[in-house]
């Protein structure tokens, strides 16, 4: 795999020497490092990139060759056995069988219960209604249905559960893909502010002609070159229910890259927390604090969610309510501080309109952030939104 590595770089013209890959094989044979693909990612980099300029080739090569390897850092904290959340046959039940069983009673009852069960299981359980296990009634585990429990591993078929307890790795959104509408960046220009700001380097025919006109003799007039001076703070949602979504989402991340000069992102998954992240295969390493965004950019900012803001109503209003970490405040809370810093703020949700009013999430986050700043992915949804941002 490691001479494969070293061909792959050079054939993507990254300037590797022998000796380097000899140095990086030395390092490795004396466990310089700890035995992860996060510290090897450094230390290759480190003994086989000289130049800054080749990182980016670099990254997409040790993806290409490493792709499938990166692990996570552990989201959950209890060590639950993977036989006990195998999932070997499923329950079936029908609709009156699933009206009989009731549910725990809540948000406090359920974690409360989920805490007892950790200390008391000892083994795996499969089809039963109430230790931590698979394709049973149980409140907890996966691949059987409880109207309202913690879904722990597996795939999600019912989505009744009210957290979900799982590790997740996403991808970063591409900014290079080609459009396919190209009228999503038509709907952006609509949203500029021109000044001419920065070093005179621009001819100013105008000004040469009128200076030159009164001093008798030819006088160059220079200008600052004309630029959009809008700023945009883009918040993108990843993962889970938004995988579906992700071409379209690329199509406008592209847009945005192109139409912005002064535009910043962060990542989040299903509601804002405490902290975002901009790369998603290091999103539990490289955080950024939610505090650290509002305070450092100025409140002249526009402010662009994008997000299908479907999930359980406990990730909004309770704290502990996120997918893969602990929130001490609930995510209502940092929507208020966003819409409470800014005053220009949209949120761009790709579920179709006629689906709003049928989803209990997406009418919280409409009541924080303000019914009319939620529109569509849409063209017509942009316009709306860059309307909306300029008043």
């Amino acid at each position: 795999m490691f001479q494969r590595f070293f061909t792959e770089l050079r054939a993507a013209h990254v300037p590797v020497s022998l000796k380097e890959y000899l140095v990086l094989v030395e390092a490795l044979e004396k466990d310089a490092i700890a035995p992860n693909v996060e510290d090897f990612y450094y230390l290759s980099r480190a003994a086989l990139v000289k130049d800054e300029r080749h990182l980016d080739k670099f990254d997409r090569v040790f993806g290409h060759v490493f792709k499938g390897l990166e692990k996570t850092t552990d989201a959950v904290n209890a060590d639950i056995p993977a036989e006990w959340l195998r999932a070997l046959t499923e329950k079936f039940l029908t609709e009156e069988e699933k009206a009989q069983i009731e549910a725990l009673g809540g948000w406090d009852k359920i974690m409360e219960t989920l805490k007892e069960r950790l200390e008391e299981q000892k083994g795996r359980h499969e089809g039963g209604n109430k230790w931590i296990g698979t394709g049973g009634t149980s409140p907890y585990g996966n691949g059987g249905y409880n109207p309202e429990g913690v879904r722990i591993g597996g795939e999600g078929g019912q989505r009744k559960a009210v957290k979900v307890w799982d590790k997740r790795e996403y991808k970063n959104l591409d900014d290079s893909v080609e459009l396919g509408v190209r009228n999503i960046k038509v709907a952006l220009r609509r949203l500029r502010k021109f000044a001419r700001t920065g070093s005179p380097d621009e001819l100013d025919l105008d000004g040469t002609i009128a200076k030159s006109a009164r001093e008798g003799y030819l006088d160059i007039v220079l200008r600052p070159e004309r630029r959009n001076a809008v700023k945009v703070l883009l918040f993108l949602d990843i993962g889970g229910s938004m995988d579906s979504h992700v071409k379209l989402c690329e199509e406008l991340f592209s847009a945005a890259r192109t139409e912005f000069k002064h535009m910043e992102f962060f990542y989040f998954h299903n509601c804002l927390y405490e902290a975002v992240w901009k790369d998603n295969r290091r999103r539990h390493d490289e955080k950024t604090s939610t505090w650290d965004v509002l305070h450092r950019f100025p409140h002249d900012y526009k402010i662009v969610i994008v997000g299908d803001a479907t999930m359980s109503p406990y990730e909004i209003t309770y704290p502990g309510g996120s997918v893969e970490h602990w929130n001490e405040e609930p995510g209502a809370v940092w929507l208020q501080r966003v819409t409470q810093v800014y005053e220009r703020v949209v949120w761009l949700n790709p579920t179709p309109r006629a689906h709003w009013d049928h989803t209990p999430s997406i009418q919280i986050v409409r009541e924080i952030v303000g019914q009319e700043r939620m529109f569509p992915l849409t063209i017509q949804g942009l316009d709306g939104a860059m309307r909306e941002l300029t008043r």
